[in-house]
């Protein structure tokens, strides 16, 4: 199966962070869409790039790199951001993305 939303956001952030680890989870399925959705999706990355930088700078520079992909197709983007000590300091792993509650999940 054909995941191009996906497929365009690892090829942006791999070209543009290097990073040393990551994942770009597509939770579409845990909210109120139609089956094989690309609206929501978490990103884990571990990036040099992140060094010294405060957590919503680094936000600010992946949502300018997918804002294609912000302003069309992904409804929503869970960003999870660390350099490798932070990484390291989090035993490797990326919190869970809560229970959707919108939609007709709310009735």
């Amino acid at each position: 199966m054909s995941h191009p939303v996906q497929t365009a956001i690892e090829e942006k952030l791999l070209k543009a962070f290097q990073p040393e680890h990551l994942q770009v989870i597509n939770e579409s399925h845990m909210h109120s869409v139609p089956p094989n959705s690309e609206t929501h999706f978490k990103v884990v990355m571990v990036s040099a790039d992140f060094e010294g930088k405060r957590s919503v700078a680094r936000h600010q520079s992946i949502y300018q790199l997918l804002a294609e992909e912000i302003a069309g197709p992904v409804h929503a983007l869970a960003l999870h951001t660390y350099t490798h000590d932070e990484w390291q300091q989090v035993s490797e792993t990326a919190p869970d993305s809560p229970n959707c509650l919108g939609g007709s999940k709310a009735d």
